[in-house]
């Protein structure tokens, strides 16, 4: 038997018919009553559950899209411009040098300071230990807190033990092994100035030695840099065997032979030229490959660097005096019977020298190399001769 297929008439018939027999069963009006109190209690129901939803998720907002403070609570507030100025609270750290030279080499691109700066001086002691003459040093600082900081590079196994009194109390930084001649004095000399550059108030980064003595007040030291266009490193083109003599062709294209200099290891460089020197990544690799014993580095780098990058900053000249009358590869050293009012009157005022383009007899502001024993005279005569004490 074939199916038979449902037309559109049959469909009609039995919609028409479905809405005869619902139009006979009527639902008593008690039954539709409470049908109807039901309906109305969920719509409110619901209605109260969409209200309180809608005002959860509104108080919840602010949760949900708070800023990421790391490190903060709710109830923190974000830091502000002090968390970029305020200096390390001590030195040391556990970054590796070349974290620390990356970080050293932030500096701010805009002009001036938004807030009160009060430039210092970072005097940096390059040791290998004790620093005998730091009696000396104690009361040319003394009275002039916030105007100078300290950095000391001393042997990793060396542990001074000055008390909390002390300006150099806890100013060793994170140090490595450096020797005379070697890459690793520059290297330590760059970690020097790598740490003072934490601190931005760091204006002038003055390199001394453990053998070296201040030879005027600090005001006046201050005011001589405050006051100066140009920082104090001496590079100088010494035509013989010393000077070009030790220079490596395979120096070039980054340093040709014209452009080798020779200076002093002792310097004083403004902030700018502080950068410079720790973020250079160009002129280090070569110094490191070509420039080995008998070219001694510490001679060389900085002065052929900023020559090359910054001739027209340089002063050309140290300002730590040194006596080479004697000859020979290191300079003469001073005992206790060598410090007398004539002998430190002489080393403050013996030579003429350019200063900002003008002739000045104050052209030296430390002096080296002054034995321990020197430190008992030096005491006695700071306060008449020196003008400290």
């Amino acid at each position: 038997m074939q199916a038979r297929v449902a037309s559109m008439e049959d469909v009609k018939e039995a919609r028409q018919a479905a809405m005869a027999a619902g139009q006979g069963r009527v639902l008593p009006s008690g039954m539709l009553k409470v049908f109807l109190g039901f309906l109305l209690l969920a719509v409110g129901l619901s209605a109260v559950g969409m209200y309180m939803a809608r005002h959860a998720v509104a108080a919840a907002a602010p949760a949900l899209f708070r800023p990421c403070l790391s490190g903060s609570s709710a109830e923190e507030e974000p830091e502000g411009l002090e968390r970029w100025t305020r200096p390390p609270a001590r030195v040391e750290h556990a970054m590796t040098d070349q974290e620390l030279l990356w970080r050293a080499s932030f500096a701010p691109r805009v002009r001036g300071y938004p807030f009160r700066r009060v430039p210092k001086v970072a005097f940096m002691f390059l040791t290998r230990g004790p620093l005998p003459l730091a009696p000396l040093w104690e009361r040319f600082f003394r009275g002039h807190e916030g105007r100078y900081s300290i950095y000391v590079h001393a042997l990793p196994s060396y542990h001074a033990n000055f008390t909390s009194e002390s300006v150099f109390y806890r100013r060793q930084i994170p140090s490595k092994v450096a020797e005379w001649g070697q890459m690793t004095m520059c290297d330590a000399e760059r970690r020097l100035l790598a740490n003072a550059l934490l601190d931005i108030s760091n204006e002038w980064f003055v390199l001394v030695s453990e053998s070296c003595i201040p030879i005027f007040d600090f005001n006046t030291t201050y005011r001589y840099f405050r006051n100066s266009n140009q920082s104090f490193l001496m590079a100088f083109d010494d035509p013989g065997p010393y000077g070009r003599g030790r220079y490596n062709w395979n120096m070039t294209p980054e340093v040709e032979l014209d452009q080798w200099r020779k200076g002093s290891q002792w310097f004083e460089v403004h902030r700018e030229l502080a950068i410079e020197i720790v973020k250079d990544t160009v002129y280090y690799p070569k110094f490191k490959e070509f420039c080995r014993p008998h070219c001694y580095v510490d001679e060389h780098y900085f002065p052929t660097m900023l020559t090359i990058e910054a001739p027209n900053r340089l002063a050309n000249r140290s300002v730590t005096w040194v006596d080479w009358s004697r000859g020979g590869a290191h300079p003469a050293t001073f005992g206790r019977r060598d410090i007398t009012l004539e002998f430190l009157r002489r080393v403050r005022e013996g030579r003429t020298c350019l200063h900002n383009n003008q002739n000045s007899t104050m052209c030296f502001l430390f002096a080296r190399k002054f034995a321990p024993s020197t430190l008992e005279p030096l005491l006695e005569l700071a306060p008449t001769v020196l003008g400290f004490g």
